[in-house]
C-alpha cells in the first residue's frame, strides 16, 4: 500500500468513526434472575458520557439481596468488562424495587443477579418480558 492510499484509508476511517459517534446509544438489560420477586420499579443505568465519547461498550453483572419490603441491599459487582460501567449499574440497582413479600412467606436467602449490557448500537428486543433497552 503506498502512502497516498494509506492516507485515503485513514481519512475514510475517521469519517466512519465521526458518523458512528452520532449513533444513538443503548443500555440493554439482558438477564434478571429474580425468581418469584417481580420488579416494581426497574431503573436503567445511565450510559457514562466519557464511555460514549470514547465509543466504549461493556457488560456488568451485579448481584444483590431483596428484603421483605422489596428494597435492594448488599449490592456488589460480580463481573465487569470495564470499570466505567460499574457505578451506574450499582446506582440503578439501588434505585430499583421489587414487590414486597406477602405476610407469612419466608424470605429466600438467594441473591438476585442482573446483567446490564452497555451497547452503542440499538438491539432488537425479541422478548420484552426478558430484555429492556432504553436510550441514555
Amino acid at each position: 500500500m503506498n502512502r497516498r492510499s494509506a492516507i485515503v484509508t485513514v481519512a475514510a476511517l475517521f469519517a466512519t468513526l465521526s458518523t458512528m459517534a452520532q449513533d444513538v446509544s443503548d443500555v440493554t438489560h439482558m438477564m434478571d434472575d429474580s425468581g418469584e420477586r417481580k420488579p416494581l420499579q426497574t431503573v436503567v443505568p445511565v450510559y457514562p458520557q466519557s464511555a460514549l465519547e470514547n465509543r466504549l461498550q461493556g457488560k456488568v453483572e451485579v448481584c444483590f439481596n431483596v428484603d421483605r419490603e422489596g428494597r435492594t441491599s448488599r449490592v456488589a459487582v460480580r463481573s465487569s468488562s470495564n470499570r466505567i460501567f460499574e457505578k451506574p449499574s450499582i446506582l440503578a440497582i439501588r434505585a430499583s424495587s421489587y414487590t414486597p413479600l406477602p405476610a407469612g412467606k419466608p424470605l429466600s436467602g438467594i441473591k438476585t443477579c442482573r446483567t446490564f449490557r452497555f451497547l452503542l448500537d440499538p438491539v432488537a428486543i425479541t422478548d420484552p418480558s426478558e430484555d429492556l433497552a432504553v436510550e441514555p
